[in-house]
């Protein structure tokens, strides 16, 4: 089975930083995109920043110029670097990931379990 585990969230003041990890294990062939997600209390998730396997990256215009998003293909690790943070950044994180098991299997979406990020004023 596949596993993504988030880590590094936590409790950052207004204008301060934070850095997200996603680490993929398990049965993994090959991993094409890799992105993050998050979601506020109240709020439906949505899409901060997305990576693809030769390093494309694509972001939120609410994150851009503030994060970046960057992978180690070898350690199967995404990260998210958040910079200049506000509070309306707070939320749970997760990260995702497109992974091919073995060569006959399709690529499937996995997820991660969230890490939660609180930015204070």
């Amino acid at each position: 089975q596949v596993q993504l585990v988030e880590s590094g969230g936590g409790l950052a003041q207004s204008g301060g930083s934070l850095r997200l990890s996603c680490a993929a294990s398990g049965r993994i062939f090959s991993i094409n995109n890799m992105g993050w997600h998050r979601q506020a209390p109240g709020k439906q998730r949505e899409l901060v920043a997305t990576i693809s396997s030769d390093s494309i990256t694509d972001y939120a215009d609410s994150v851009k110029g503030r994060f970046t998003i960057s992978r180690d293909n070898a350690k199967k690790t995404v990260y998210l670097q958040m910079n200049s943070l506000k509070p309306e950044d707070t939320g749970v994180y997760y990260c995702n990931a497109a992974i091919r098991q073995s060569w006959y299997h399709n690529s499937q979406q996995f997820w991660g379990k969230g890490t939660q990020v609180t930015v204070s004023s």
